[in-house]
């Protein structure tokens, strides 16, 4: 297999940047209203000791904080929630990708595909056209149908949809198993 899918099979850790500002985002506005609940409890009780009493507008204003609080603390725990939602999936997602790019190269190893054929093969898996893949290798159309038709012939395929159903049907055969550090990853 070349440089290139190698390269893309290979998941990033990093999150993408519109997600990570919006996390931001997310706890800068709960800090902002844990400020303000802060504020306004403090409030609150300065009026009632300086009042000497408790009396009914403050009422209103602890229930009102109160509902403040409670929903920073409901904000927090989704957000939580969301945040290790999003990492599991991210961990899955990078577990199907080395799981597919570990299975392509063994296929293409036991179909004897030559490096190019291999490139070629690689590319329409991921779903470029002729054209693009051509332009990607930087050879013709003419040439990438050559290697397409021998990667189809030692794969025992009749075109592109069962050359990757190939793949998919082998990932989704296997079970996703616990690893040893209780991630998940595919099963053979």
């Amino acid at each position: 297999m070349t440089q290139t899918q190698d390269a893309s099979a290979d998941p990033s850790p990093a999150r993408p940047a519109p997600a990570r500002r919006r996390e931001l985002a997310l706890i800068a506005l709960i800090a902002l209203q844990a400020f303000c609940a802060v504020y306004f409890v403090s409030d609150v009780i300065r009026d009632a000791l300086e009042a000497g009493r408790f009396e009914f507008h403050l009422g209103i204003e602890a229930f009102a904080n109160l509902g403040l609080v409670a929903g920073i603390v409901v904000e927090a725990i989704v957000l939580r929630d969301l945040l290790a939602r999003e990492a599991r999936t991210a961990e899955t997602l990078s577990v199907a990708q080395g799981a597919m790019a570990e299975l392509m190269r063994a296929r293409f190893a036991q179909w004897g595909l030559t490096p190019s054929e291999a490139d070629v093969a690689g590319f329409t898996i991921k779903g470029f056209s002729i054209a693009e893949v051509a332009g990607l290798r930087g050879s013709s159309e003419a040439t990438v149908k050559t290697h397409l038709n021998a990667v189809y012939r030692k794969a025992g395929v009749a075109g592109r949809a069962q050359l990757v159903s190939v793949f998919v049907e082998e990932l989704l055969a296997g079970p996703i198993e616990t690893g040893r550090a209780g991630a998940p990853r595919a099963g053979a």
